[in-house]
């Protein structure tokens, strides 16, 4: 894996050292975590966004309902008689 330095200010350093101490971890790897958990937020924000401008079309929101009914029963497919094994 590659690598890049980067600059931060001496309290998000502080801050990012005292996160990395309480996990135990590289200061890299938490950096690289709450970078993650900010990119999806950011999409399920976004995914929460379209779902409200679909709920705001009456007519695009009941062809999206209709679609999901459309697919009511077909998540076995005939998969019914395999066995499951977890």
């Amino acid at each position: 894996m590659t690598s890049t330095t980067v600059k931060l200010p001496k309290e998000a350093h502080g801050t990012l050292a005292r996160l990395a101490a309480d996990r135990n971890e590289p200061m890299s790897r938490v950096l690289v975590g709450l970078i993650e958990r900010e990119r999806r937020e950011r999409f399920f924000d976004a995914a929460d966004a379209a779902y409200d401008r679909l709920r705001a079309d009456p007519a695009g929101w009941a062809d999206y309902q209709a679609e999901i009914r459309s697919l009511e029963g077909t998540l076995m497919d005939g998969l019914e008689d395999d066995p499951w094994v977890e």
